[in-house]
């Protein structure tokens, strides 16, 4: 598989490391260098500095052959508009955003993308643990309860 990963935060980088070691082709992007240290010595992977909205960076990156797109930056908005740019402009079949606002999750899920929001799947995870339930899956804690989303 062909993957390609905006940002290299905690989350990119682990993913980075994992998938590349798995096999896979990774292609990370990330325009800090010292973020970069979190990929540890034995990253398989190719690194493209520069930034995940621009179009000739992504086509460096090899977007047009990704199978699996992940903007995974701290930023909502250029995680989101990195994910549309690969959904609508490069058509990667599989298109990954994390995102902090679940309203903005949930809006953007809508329209094809998924999307993460770690505020939703660990309060739907606590929640569970309170009342002694058997742990739920990622799609059942990552969707806003429609009594929140008004």
């Amino acid at each position: 598989m062909r993957i390609v990963i905006l940002g290299c935060g905690r989350t990119g980088a682990a993913l980075a490391r994992i998938m590349a070691a798995e096999g896979h082709k990774v292609t990370l992007i990330e325009w800090n260098s010292d973020s970069l240290e979190r990929l540890g010595g034995k990253f398989s992977g190719a690194v493209i500095p520069g930034n995940g909205l621009d179009e000739d960076i992504l086509r460096k990156a090899g977007i047009e052959q990704a199978d699996l797109f992940a903007a995974l930056t701290e930023g909502d908005n250029r995680n989101l508009m990195a994910a549309q740019i690969a959904k609508e402009r490069f058509r990667v079949p599989k298109v990954v955003a994390k995102v902090n606002d679940p309203i903005r999750a949930q809006a953007y899920r809508e329209r094809g993308i998924y999307t993460i929001c770690y505020g939703l799947i660990g309060s739907s995870i606590i929640r569970d643990l309170a009342y002694d339930r058997p742990l739920g899956s990622v799609e059942e804690y990552n969707v806003l309860p429609p009594e929140l989303g008004d």
